[in-house]
């Protein structure tokens, strides 16, 4: 999912950085990490890499995590070193606000767990790799919609579920200046689509609309970008970034999801750590519902992969979808979101009123007013005035909402 950023800015390419550095490097030893490298690693004495001027900093994390230390550093076909120095960026770490009583069951799980949060700044991006850009969207569905995975091991990138990454698109603006980053909802676990711990996914929807003046096509920067991206090629990347929509800990919660189209990236996030990853710190056993709203059966993102949980996990994933375009609400109009919710009504009502149940939105904005029009004419029946009962949501962490 994309949602705008407050934008950022990043320095154009320079003559120096078409110039090449050569790191001397010792105490690397050859592990599955440097397998893949295509310089030699010695069990003792120097190593020479030759490094881009663009990639120093990049490069000097990835010595750092294969356990080397750089003795000495000079442009290539220079004789005097430069001084060595250490750029590595510490992840920041944040803790989800405490109330002053005591954590209730109420409460998230997740609220005492540290979150990494702006390890890669805008104006030093972590610079990742390409490795999967596929289709999402079936035929005879509309807009171009795709999965893409990068390659991270080469830095300190990590996130949790129900983050975001910044991507910085190459070039510039019709001002001349930079083009501003832009947020995208993380839609693999932590541990990444390969379960490696080494890559990070979007779902990225190409944005195209019709300019309101002119009537000509205008195509998003970053989404087209990103869309049409080739394998192998670098990305700029930064983050992670949010702390609204993660995931409790909690193995007994009630995770209702409500998603329309890519704002399915965060619950293929959560669904994928619930029922695809087997970890022996988390089996989740609660009720996770995903209610999604697309204009087409074609459009069900990750449609395979969501039927086979819907299948294989029947005690505790339910799969409601919201087509539009091919059905009709109960007045003869199309089938939007809310209406789903306000089949739902009683069923999802019950349902929040129990502590351990979290409720997540994630996509298009004017979700929230959605699911009021769902709920609200319920609650109100019985007795009770559905802002407040938003409120005491917040209160309790349990109400996370992310739209654009």
């Amino acid at each position: 999912m994309y949602s705008p950023s407050l934008g950022a800015t990043s320095t154009k390419a320079t003559e120096s950085g078409n110039r090449l550095f050569v790191y001397e490097v010792v105490g690397l030893s050859q592990s599955s990490d440097n397998d893949s490298l295509d310089y030699p690693i010695r069990r003792s004495g120097s190593v020479f890499i030759t490094v881009p001027y663009q990639r120093m900093n990049q490069e000097m994390r990835r010595i750092a995590r294969m356990g080397g230390r750089i003795i000495n550093i000079k442009p290539l076909n220079a004789d005097t070193p430069l001084q060595v120095t250490t750029n590595q960026p510490k992840p920041q770490v944040v803790e989800q606000p405490q109330s002053n009583k005591k954590p209730t069951s109420n409460s998230m799980t997740q609220a005492k767990a540290k979150i990494p949060v702006n390890i890669y700044k805008p104006k030093d991006p972590y610079i990742g790799k390409c490795v999967e850009n596929y289709p999402l969207v079936a035929e005879g569905g509309s807009g171009i919609v795709q999965h893409l995975t990068f390659d991270i091991s080469g830095g300190d990138l990590h996130y949790l579920e129900g983050q975001s990454i910044g991507i910085i698109p190459p070039g510039t603006d019709e001002n001349g200046k930079p083009h501003k980053l832009r947020l995208y909802s993380i839609a693999s676990t932590r541990h990444g689509d390969k379960l490696d711990d080494k890559t990070v996914s979007l779902c990225v929807r190409q944005l195209e609309y019709k300019h309101p003046e002119t009537e000509e096509t205008v195509y998003g920067v970053c989404s087209t970008y990103l869309c049409h991206l080739e394998e192998g090629a670098d990305v700029a990347i930064t983050g992670p970034v949010g702390k609204e929509m993660l995931l409790p800990d909690d193995e007994d919660a009630t995770i209702i999801m409500l998603a329309t189209g890519t704002g399915i990236a965060p619950f293929r996030a959560f669904l994928w750590r619930m029922f695809k990853e087997q970890h022996e710190d988390y089996k989740f056993k609660g009720l996770a519902w995903l209610i999604f709203g697309v204009p087409y059966t074609a459009n069900i993102l990750y449609k395979d992969d969501l039927e086979k949980m819907s299948a294989d996990y029947p005690e505790n994933f339910r799969l409601t979808t919201a087509i539009s375009r091919e059905q009709q609400n109960k007045d003869g109009g199309k089938m939007y979101i809310q209406h789903r919710v306000a089949e739902h009504a009683e069923e999802l009502w019950n349902m929040l009123q129990q502590p351990k149940t979290h409720l997540y939105m994630c996509g298009l904005k004017g979700m929230e007013s959605g699911i009021e029009e769902g709920l609200a004419p319920f609650a109100k029946e019985q007795g009770v005035e559905w802002s407040d009962f938003v409120k005491s949501m917040k209160k309790d962490h349990r109400w996370h909402v992310e739209v654009y």
